[in-house]
């Protein structure tokens, strides 16, 4: 059975960074394509961040200010993200694209303005 644990959020200042951790535990991340996603308060959830293989992609809304990476010999997805805005305030996940598992904890990002 697949777990996600996703660590790192908090409460930062608009234009501040914060750099999220995914650790992916029962399965072997390298043959995924994962992603990141958010939820914000009465939003559904959204994909902000895939990486396939080696290479990322990106929401319009966080292009040029959030980073996807991936170190397979730790299990482990990442998501920097810099010059923080209100607007990503929400609950971040990561998961595999296309048939997601089960879904972790998340992790809640909280920018103020």
């Amino acid at each position: 059975q697949v777990q996600l644990v996703e660590s790192g959020g908090g409460l930062v200042q608009a234009g501040g960074s914060l750099r999220l951790s995914c650790a992916v535990s029962g399965s072997i991340l390298s043959i995924w394509d994962m992603g990141w996603y958010r939820q914000a308060p009465g939003k559904e959830r959204e994909l902000v961040a895939t990486i396939t293989g080696g290479s990322p992609n990106y929401a319009d809304s966080v292009k040029g200010r959030f980073t996807i990476s991936r170190d397979n010999a730790k299990n482990t997805v990442y998501l920097q993200m810099d010059s923080l805005k209100s607007e990503d305030t929400a609950v971040y996940y990561c998961n595999r694209v296309g048939r997601p598992w089960g879904w972790g904890q998340g992790t809640q990002v909280t920018v103020s303005s």
